[in-house]
């Protein structure tokens, strides 16, 4: 049997994974690198391989490529990055005589808040009411028509929180905390995320983002461990709940390069209905993505600990370095998809 794997060269992911392969014995995993898939370049596997598509985060080339020249780190272009990204996916799933351990369509719904949301909704998972906004003024005129006072907006196709902002808005008085700011005229991702209050500024940020679409979220009051608001990243692997992480933070934001932290896991765990219902939620949103090996499930508690709903699926949210599995084994989450795959081809 041989691995390949579809990232980037001397990426972090690619590494983990390579060791998780090379600790069962096996051959060293052949790597496509997403540089050659997305310039068009020939791109080849090992005949009968098993390609393991990864993230094409992290690296400046790879991003100039699906977005066009920029900063890194500016918000913006993500329905030009899903355009490049979505065209790579096709030449992946067209290799020949091999088996990609990943299916095209799931991924990109993943990617696509809007479908996912859909998707999960269709399926009975409990996730937070939402709509689509083209706008500030659509934005304003969709919380109003619903009396929602406090929503998440987030970029269709963003990640790790790019771009995502949280606003409690009343008439003209607005409050909105995001991670995005203004390096001169381009607005780009920050590791401290800042609070908004002039509604012109608001409009702006709004507006900016939204030509790429903008999924709108009721607030889901969260639970809070020790004083800090969280929610878990939930590893789904062949359709089983193998990983968690409990996030939290003092802001709306949970995300750990923004300032969150580990919280107790345990805590969350010892409520054994909740933990039950939890890990049924997120089963039950992996089963939307049957032909997806892993999967990363975003779930929120609420404030009365008995609530839970799922935030987002994320088609690339393994990567949890340091973690071991919910059965004890200390099984990372690449350890974990290697041994599912091992496990089909017994």
């Amino acid at each position: 049997m041989r691995f390949a794997v579809v990232g980037v060269p001397g990426d972090r992911r690619v590494a983990l994974f390579r060791e998780a392969v090379l600790a069962r014995g096996l051959a060293e995993p052949y790597v496509i690198s997403w540089r050659d898939v997305l310039a068009g370049r020939e791109i080849g596997a090992p005949a009968g391989a098993l390609v393991r598509v990864d993230s094409p985060g992290e690296d400046a080339e790879v991003d100039a490529l699906l977005r066009g020249p920029g900063d890194p780190a500016r918000v913006g272009g993500s329905a030009a990055w899903f355009k490049g990204f979505a065209a790579g996916l096709e030449r992946v799933a067209a290799l020949a005589g091999v088996r990609v351990l990943g299916d095209a369509g799931e991924i990109l719904t993943m990617f696509d808040k809007r479908r996912c949301h859909a998707v999960l909704a269709a399926a009975g998972v409990p996730v937070p009411d939402a709509f689509e906004a083209v706008s500030y003024a659509d934005l304003r005129d969709g919380m109003a028509g619903r009396r929602w006072a406090r929503v998440f907006v987030k970029p269709a196709h963003g990640s790790s929180a790019s771009g995502v902002i949280a606003l409690h808005a009343q008439g003209g008085r607005v409050h909105a905390v995001t991670s995005a700011t203004w390096v001169g005229a381009t607005l780009c991702n920050s590791l401290r995320v800042r609070t908004v209050t002039d509604e012109a500024e608001l409009r702006r940020l709004v507006d900016h983002l939204a030509p790429d679409g903008l999924h709108v979220e009721r607030w889901f009051p969260k639970a809070s461990l020790g004083g800090r608001a969280f929610d878990l990243r939930v590893v789904t692997v062949a359709g089983t709940p193998t990983h968690a992480v409990a996030r939290t933070s003092r802001t709306p934001m949970t995300n750990l390069h923004l300032g969150g932290a580990r919280g107790d896991l345990g805590a969350v765990r010892s409520r054994a209905a909740l933990w039950e219902r939890l890990t049924e939620v997120c089963a039950q949103a992996a089963a939307c993505f049957p032909r997806s090996l892993a999967t990363g499930v975003d779930v929120m508690v609420g404030a009365d600990w008995r609530s839970v709903a799922v935030a987002e699926v994320n088609a690339f949210g393994d990567l949890l370095p340091g973690l071991g599995d919910l059965s004890g084994n200390n099984r990372t989450t690449y350890d974990e998809q290697v041994e599912a795959v091992l496990r089909e081809h017994a």
